[in-house]
């Protein structure tokens, strides 16, 4: 049995890995940490925790030192992974990190968006956990940096075009939104019930953090520099996310042999399904699943791609991402634990 620890197991992506680790057939949970809920059983925090899944929670200094474990998951904020990152691992203990703090090679690119970096030695260690990129890599892995939402979400919905003839991928248009839970569950006042309820609006246009990430990955598949112009918008619903992706045309090419080439990119991914031509991808339809849905269209009175993705930013784009990729680093099917079907309606 594979014990887990939850750093920041509180917030909506902390409770998504408990919902999703107490159906996990290889996983206990034998700990997580909370500044508010210190000192108390997941139990009487969460009552949807069966009391055969209960687990205790303490500060994140005392869990260090608490429970033995195997896998530790850094659900907290930007900045405050690193170093605690470093004491894990020497305590030998695998890290996946739902943070940026790991997803950045350059620390001066980290710096330059996040601030200083508190441990930028482990920059060189990390794995970018995208396992339908990355997979092999992961395997081995003993620190992995779990990507974004927005890069998860767009760099599956542009991977196979990076490379193909005929299209100007230097710089990659991007659409996005998301739902309300991508901006955390601590109280705030632009997404508080009435203020986004009604709302749907852009944020972060011209300096969004998501947008080295995607470049950096990006830029590696195609073996040069990409530039991606994203804008996100903030949406009125719980979770769920779309990524319009824009591509340029620079010669013909016909819609049928672009879908053949995303079908037989993700042909053996268990978690990216490319609908078939006249399907458009809807949010309702992962809506707490590890899948992401794409689709892909050309344009030709105005000669660009539309490829458009979608997944659940809790899921697939964080917590079920993260349990994929303990999967593979402790050497399971990367499905198990993440086969349950959508929540539909």
């Amino acid at each position: 049995m594979i014990r887990v620890l939850i750093y920041g197991v509180t917030g909506y992506t902390g409770v998504e890995l408990i919902r999703i680790l107490s159906s996990h057939p290889q996983v206990k949970i034998v700990g997580g940490s909370s500044r508010q809920w210190a000192g108390q059983q997941a139990t009487a925090v969460f009552p949807f925790v069966n009391a055969d899944k209960d687990f205790p929670i303490y500060s994140s200094e005392e869990l260090q030192t608490a429970i033995e474990a195997d896998v530790a998951f850094l659900a907290l904020p930007h900045g405050e992974s690193a170093a605690l990152a470093r004491q894990l691992l020497e305590a030998g203990i695998k890290v996946v990190d739902l943070s940026a703090d790991m997803r950045l090679h350059d620390a001066a690119v980290y710096e330059q968006w996040y601030g200083s970096h508190k441990a930028p030695d482990l920059l060189d260690q990390a794995v970018y956990g995208l396992p339908e990129v990355h997979r092999e890599k992961v395997r081995t892995a003993r620190l992995v940096a779990n990507p974004g939402c927005y890069p998860t979400c767009t760099i599956l919905g542009a991977l196979p075009l990076i490379g193909t003839p005929g299209l100007d991928t230097n710089t990659i248009l991007v659409d996005a939104k998301s739902g309300i839970s991508g901006a955390g569950r601590g109280a705030k006042l632009n997404t508080s019930f009435c203020e986004a309820g009604e709302s749907f609006k852009p944020y972060g246009v011209l300096g969004h953090r998501h947008i080295p990430e995607m470049e950096q990955e990006l830029s590696l598949l195609a073996g040069r520099q990409v530039s991606v112009r994203f804008t996100p918008h903030l949406i009125p619903v719980s979770r769920g996310m779309v990524s319009t992706i824009y591509v340029r045309l620079l010669e013909p090419v016909a819609a049928a042999e672009l879908r053949a080439l995303y079908e037989q990119r993700y042909r053996d991914e268990p978690f990216v399904r490319v609908l078939p031509e006249g399907k458009l991808p809807d949010t309702a339809h992962v809506r707490g699943s590890n899948t992401c849905h794409v689709s892909v269209h050309v344009d030709e009175r105005t000669g660009w791609v539309v490829a458009i993705s979608v997944l659940d930013n809790l899921v697939k784009g964080a917590s079920g991402e993260a349990v994929q990729n303990m999967n593979l680093m402790m050497g399971l099917a990367e499905t198990v634990g993440l086969e349950g079907l959508p929540f539909f309606p």
